[in-house]
């Protein structure tokens, strides 16, 4: 009877309150918010693993990623496909170096910031077993693997000749290329490139994109994708296009326009990278000795690269550079 009791007295309750709900338009409405809300929280969690609309490359990207596959068809090995998620990663990290520059004090240029959709990461201070920066494309992209990141930086805007000289040159980044050295035996099946201002990426991967390679600046898209689930398939409404509108307009991840070119553009022959700032006058020097009148430093952060020619004329730079090849095997150029 007491348990009878109790539940009638639970019913009115309930019914008490349902009342006085009923009377109060504004708690009916903080309800029907909060159900909205509760309705819309898994696809905002969806939407984070995915690529924006206005997403596409631009043609110096497509130029070094063709670059990187001739060189790679001389010596018989096969292109690596291309990767709309690879490449948004990329795009991504360049444009976090340039306006939030993560590489300070222990942390390098595989480093992220605290200012984008993904976790801020020190590299290589938290990298560990359960913590990896190259989980990165499943952390906000649909790439379901790890992805592996060379980097390059200028002083000023980027060179493409430049980028792809300096990764052949040097034998940790070209093993990358190559599938040489620590990745030898390995097999890449995607390649992402990112370009912006003086940095420079590439991401691989060994497992293939399924959502295929980005569109170029300049074409539209035919069709879209929908990442909810496991299969391409064209959709009128939801889904996100693979690529999308204009290159490197503002978008949320750095928000700023390119800036034009000098009109006047310097050429620099470089003989060595990486150079720490304070070793940097006793190279100059060592070079100016060996016949090089022209050589200086150009710092930046902490590093230098040596100079040892530099002029306004790219034929005479290149003709220079030829020259001085033989003795300096890894000299490469650099446009200003």
């Amino acid at each position: 009877m007491i348990k009878v009791t109790n539940l009638l007295n639970f019913r009115i309750t309930i019914l008490n309150q349902f009342k006085m709900v009923r009377k109060s338009p504004y708690i009916l409405l903080l309800i029907l918010l909060l159900f909205v809300m509760a309705g819309h929280s898994q696809p905002l969690q969806k939407q984070a693993n995915s690529i924006p609309g206005n997403y596409r490359i631009s043609e110096e990207e497509m130029r070094l990623y063709r670059m990187i596959n001739d060189y790679r068809t001389r010596y018989d090995l096969p292109p690596i496909p291309l990767s709309v998620s690879l490449c948004y990663v990329a795009s991504a990290h360049v444009k976090d170096l340039f306006f939030h520059h993560p590489d300070q004090g222990a942390c390098n240029f595989h480093s992220w910031s605290d200012k984008g959709p993904w976790k801020p990461f020190c590299y290589p201070k938290d990298e560990n077993k359960k913590n990896s920066v190259w989980d990165k494309p499943k952390e906000f992209t649909p790439y379901k693997d790890k992805g592996y990141e060379i980097v390059y930086w200028e002083n000023n805007q980027v060179d493409i000749d430049s980028i792809i000289n300096f990764w052949k040159s040097v034998d940790y980044f070209n093993g990358f290329l190559m599938n040489t050295g620590k990745w030898q035996g390995n097999k890449w099946e995607a390649i992402g490139i990112g370009i912006y201002e003086n940095y420079a990426c590439a991401w691989f991967g060994q497992v293939p994109d399924p959502y295929g390679p980005p569109m170029l600046v300049g074409e539209n898209p035919a069709k879209t994708v929908s990442f909810d689930s496991g299969s391409k398939k064209e959709t009128p409404k939801k889904g996100i296009p693979v690529a999308a509108v204009a290159p490197r307009s503002k978008d949320s991840i750095g928000g700023a326009t390119d800036t034009a070119r000098h009109s006047e553009v310097k050429y620099y022959i470089i003989v060595r990278s990486n150079v720490p700032f304070k070793d940097s006058a006793q190279f100059v020097k060592f070079y100016r000795d060996k016949g090089f009148p022209l050589s200086k430093s150009l710092c930046k952060e902490g590093r230098a690269r040596i100079s040892v020619f530099e002029t306004f004329d790219r034929t005479e730079a290149i003709a220079r550079l030829k020259k001085i090849k033989p003795e300096f095997k890894g000299a490469w150029l650099l446009k200003n």
